[in-house]
């Protein structure tokens, strides 16, 4: 499915977080998001989900206007996976992804192979099937994290937005999360820091300043030392790798 937004406009208290963002995702495309702190990603990314309503602009997913779609319909197409989730109630991490499948079942609808198939899935996927039993509330950052993707995954989106998605993980799941969404038959869009973690990962980048667009195009295109020291105030060397597209960044301590 496509993701388009059109002159996005959001803020609080006559303070502008997203200002007049247009952009693009082509099916199937991961989408990296990054810029400073406080440059908007977060406001932006659920925006694009439909979990807040510009002030002016438009998002349309697959050609329609989400403000016209419930949110139970878009749910059955779009997953939203936050910095971080927490509660208080004592329930497994199966019981945990088993909420992934609620768009896809009515109220009096029992529990059927399918969901049950979704969620093993999911649980596979993220490295956590052996946990499937253990308390929420056991769980180290990192792994509550890989299970807030799983139960993303068993919502079978389309389309999946990620706030920071590798945030509290170590390096090898950080790769094998970043890998495994942008190996998934669907669209992304990914809210990062770690810059060589978006050059590795993104086909395109998208560059937030201060609310705005600041600079759209492949991880090569997007990331020279040029912008780096204009929007991150850092230095850094951006060497090429085997794969054009890939570059790496190098920061110099000055």
């Amino acid at each position: 499915m496509s993701v388009v937004a059109e002159s996005l406009e959001w803020g609080v208290r006559r303070k502008p977080i997203v200002r007049d963002v247009s952009l693009s995702v082509a099916p199937g495309e991961t989408l990296g998001l990054i810029g400073p702190n406080g440059s908007g990603k977060s406001s932006l990314l659920r925006l694009l989900a439909g979990l807040k309503r510009p002030q002016s602009g438009g998002v349309r997913i697959n050609g329609q206007d989400i403000a016209q779609v419930s949110r139970k319909a878009l749910s059955r197409q779009v997953a939203f996976v936050q910095q971080s989730a927490a509660t208080d109630t004592n329930i497994t991490v199966h019981d945990v992804v088993r909420l992934g499948r609620m768009p896809h079942r009515s109220a009096l609808a029992g529990w059927s192979e399918t969901d049950e198939a979704a969620v093993a899935s999911a649980l596979m996927r993220v490295d956590m099937t052996s946990r499937r039993a253990q308390p929420w509330q056991t769980l180290s950052g990192g792994e509550r994290q890989r299970v807030h993707i799983a139960r993303a995954l068993a919502q079978t989106p389309q389309v999946m937005f990620l706030d920071e998605p590798t945030n509290h993980l170590d390096i090898h799941h950080q790769i094998e999360i970043l890998r495994m969404v942008r190996d998934l038959d669907l669209t992304s869009v990914i809210a990062l820091h770690d810059l060589n973690l978006a050059a590795m990962f993104c086909d395109r980048i998208v560059v937030l300043e201060a609310g705005a667009v600041r600079a759209c195009g492949t991880p090569t295109e997007v990331l020279t030392q040029t912008l780096l020291r204009d929007v991150f105030r850092v230095s850094a060397q951006v060497s090429a790798s085997e794969d054009a597209d890939r570059p790496h960044i190098r920061y110099r301590v000055e």
